[in-house]
């Protein structure tokens, strides 16, 4: 199973079918939370959703076309993150992620984030990695603003998000700006 440590708290772990449950308790415990954001939450009604939908995320891994993997912070299932639209011709991809609202304010997406792109960067040897942003989300778009990412642009109306159009804030990283060493947390 692919596991990847970031420092001594938080471990990134491939998601497993045995993971349904404590992945479903992660989004039911913080459904409120995740939805204003994240509009399939509204989708995941129980454990058997995450059974249909891991399998995919372990094809999507095994075919090296990405993955999901979940944030590990002392032990406990706290979040997600993964690398999605792999694009080898390119040498591209993006990062996505979200975590519990209990987990906020420890640095964890941070050093999340971090570890993916030095992975990304050093092992995988991509040469770019994306992440998009609600305009409005400040705590998600705090994430590459703390790490140094280039803010490129807007892309308007770029999402629908429960019925209404949200524009989202593109932000890069290239290997060549990326120092891979540790962030200073606010």
């Amino acid at each position: 199973m692919f596991t990847l440590k970031v420092d001594k708290e938080i471990e990134l772990q491939l998601f497993q079918l045995q993971h349904s449950l404590k992945l479903f308790q992660l989004i039911d415990t913080n459904r409120e939370h995740l939805l204003e954001w994240l509009p399939w939450i509204e989708n995941m009604t129980s454990p058997f959703h995450f059974e249909s939908i891991i399998p995919l995320w372990l094809t999507q891994f095994a075919e090296n076309n990405g993955f999901n993997v979940g944030i590990l912070y002392k032990g406990e299932l706290v979040g997600s993150i993964g690398l999605h639209q792999m694009d080898w011709h390119n040498s591209t991809t993006s990062i996505g992620y979200y975590l519990a609202k209990n987990a906020e304010g420890h640095g964890i997406m941070t050093r999340s984030v971090q570890a993916l792109l030095n992975y990304a960067f050093f092992q995988l040897g991509l040469n770019r990695v994306e992440i998009r942003c609600g305009e409005k989300n400040i705590k998600s778009r705090a994430i590459p603003e703390r790490l140094g990412f280039v803010r490129e642009g807007k892309i308007r109306d770029g999402e629908q998000l429960h019925g209404r159009f949200h524009d989202l804030i593109v932000y890069s990283m290239l290997v060549r700006d990326w120092n891979g060493t540790p962030a200073p947390l606010n």
